[in-house]
């Protein structure tokens, strides 16, 4: 059966005693006075309101003239006035003016809906009486359903109402709330409500409370309405150079976790894994100019001079007390010329503190070449969040080797495999078919996907995982066949244990659990890299021994 909204009172009885469907339409505009298209309704409006302000300004200077009294007037003066007055309320109306729109639209009565009468059902269109029909369930009644409107969160204060409405209307810059209002939790409740406005989208189902929005201001995220809920699950424990480790992975992926624990099981059970830190230095590389190659070459050969080194540290050091320079590097092209600093920088993951050194050595060195024209702090030789060969041959952040001897009974028992099925299974995958495919560092099982979870967990920066999970995976039966040697080499490890999202609550407790949670004090840099050999263990564990294996039941499964 048809069912139709009707306002109050505006329904008529049929001779018959039913009433009649009233159909719902649009409300009335001020474009609607006439049947014209909206181009031509506007020009006769317009055109008929200074016609008749023409003959009544006419009419009245005339009237001043001769001595007649102004509140004397004809009938063509007063057919003018209500000409002009109905022209106004047209004009007026169709430029939004809100009370002239209200007056426009308004009926002889109330526009509200009733809330017991709010459907006009036709009449029952069963043809036989419900005792004789097979279903004698109510029919099912269609209500025609008004457009969707958002849950609308009411503000906590008229003051609150009037800045989301100031937000919608642009008068104030979203990104403005926190400075003007002083507080970072109510200037997301109040971004919030806005942007559904704005967008006529509902946030529900996006967490809001829970989050401490003062600690990521500056920091973290900029102009946050809420924050992402990702499950951590537990791996471990991993027996990683004598100790114990339970591995936060957050992550989305099923048997993600299940396969790295399975591994952690295997290491274990054959006397836990080792590591080695082979390098520790953060880059950065700006790009120079000259006007030719020549002043490009003097510069390389004076940076890359050992004699020249100490001044340099010297100078790039005064941005702070961790960041000691290690190395510099020169690529030239033309006479543009590429400048890699190495540097370590404590615990911290370190960009910003490399970037302040790179800026003083810049500044100094623009005394002696005067004409070196500085075109960005960073050219990308450095080369961050890119896949790139430079990383790949001469490491960026922590350079880490991790390796683990399985015994051939956890192999068979812990694996469900033996030595060499896995052996041949990790040079034609991890080796030659990246090759074939022309991987760049990306000689592994799924590396990425191990990084990603304990990088998203401890609060390092995501996007870093492109060159963190650089990693080349070896294979090799050992002890005349019978064991399985398995290592991870992973040249570009970039984590750090403060700044960034390591001091978010979430994060911050992930990295206490693997007891590396801020700065050593007693030892700048050790809970970086302390943290940098965990993540090449989780990585030994997860895309090595176990998730081979899952990878090869499940495509037996498959068959």
């Amino acid at each position: 059966m048809d069912v139709r909204r009707r306002p109050v009172g505006s329904v008529e009885a049929k001779p018959n005693g039913k009433p009649l469907v009233v159909d719902v339409h649009d409300p009335i505009k001020a474009s609607d006075a006439l049947p014209l298209p909206l181009y031509l309704a506007n020009a006769i409006f317009f055109g008929v309101f200074f016609s008749v302000v023409y003959f009544l300004l006419t009419r009245w200077r005339e009237k001043i003239r001769t001595s007649t009294p102004l509140h004397v007037v004809t009938l063509s003066e007063i057919a003018a006035i209500v000409t002009f007055m109905g022209s106004c309320i047209y004009l007026l109306g169709f430029f939004g003016i809100d009370f002239v729109q209200g007056f426009i639209a308004r009926p002889g009565h109330d526009n509200e809906w009733d809330a017991e009468d709010d459907i006009i059902v036709k009449e029952d269109a069963r043809a036989v009486p419900c005792g004789a029909a097979i279903d004698c369930a109510p029919p099912v009644v269609a209500v025609a359903s008004p457009k969707p409107k958002v849950p609308v969160s009411p503000p906590s204060s008229e003051e609150d109402e009037e800045i989301i409405k100031s937000v919608v209307a642009g008068a104030i810059p979203s990104y403005s709330l926190e400075s003007r209002l002083g507080d970072c939790r109510r200037a997301a409740v109040i971004r919030r409500e806005a942007l559904q406005r704005m967008t006529g989208t509902s946030l529900e189902g996006l967490p809001l409370e829970g989050l401490d929005y003062e600690s990521i201001l500056g920091q973290c995220c900029e102009m946050p309405v809420g924050y992402i809920q990702i499950p951590v699950g537990i791996a471990g424990p991993l027996l990683l150079d004598g100790r114990e480790y339970s591995i936060p992975m957050a992550t989305t992926e099923g048997c993600l976790v299940a396969s790295t624990n399975r591994g952690c099981k295997a290491i274990y059970a054959s006397g836990g894994a080792t590591s080695v830190l082979l390098r520790d230095a953060m880059t950065r590389a700006p790009v120079v100019r000259f006007g030719t190659a020549k002043r490009a070459a003097e510069l390389m050969l004076f940076l890359e001079n050992p004699l020249n080194f100490e001044t340099l540290a010297l100078v790039f050091n005064r941005s702070s007390r961790f960041g000691r320079l290690q190395s510099i590097k020169c690529a030239i092209a033309g006479k543009n010329l590429y400048i890699r600093f190495s540097s370590s920088t404590g615990d911290a993951m370190g960009m910003n503190m490399i970037s302040k050194g790179v800026q003083n050595v810049l500044d100094f060195l623009q005394n002696d070449f005067p004409d070196m024209d500085v075109i960005g702090i960073s050219g990308n030789y450095c080369s961050d969040k890119k896949p790139t060969a430079v990383n790949w041959i001469e490491g960026r952040g922590k350079s880490v080797v991790c390796e683990a001897i399985i015994k051939e009974e956890v192999v068979k028992k812990v694996l469900k495999t033996n030595v060499a099925a896995l052996v041949e299974l990790n040079m034609l995958k991890n080796l030659t078919g990246s090759a074939m495919a022309g991987a760049l560092g990306g000689f592994n099982a799924h590396a990425s996907n191990i990084v990603s979870a304990v990088y998203i967990a401890t609060g390092q920066d995501p996007a870093q995982n492109v060159e963190s999970s650089h990693c080349i995976t070896m294979m090799e039966a050992v002890n005349d066949g019978k064991d399985l040697h398995v290592s991870v080499t992973m040249p570009s490890i970039e984590v750090g244990t403060v700044g960034g999202g390591t001091q978010l609550a979430s994060q911050s407790a992930c990295l206490n659990l693997l007891g590396v949670k801020g700065a050593n004090k007693e030892s700048p840099g050790t809970n970086a890299r302390l943290l940098a050999t965990i993540v090449a263990g989780s990585v030994l564990a997860g895309s090595s021994p176990s998730c081979l294996q899952l990878q090869l039941d499940s495509l037996l499964g498959a068959t």
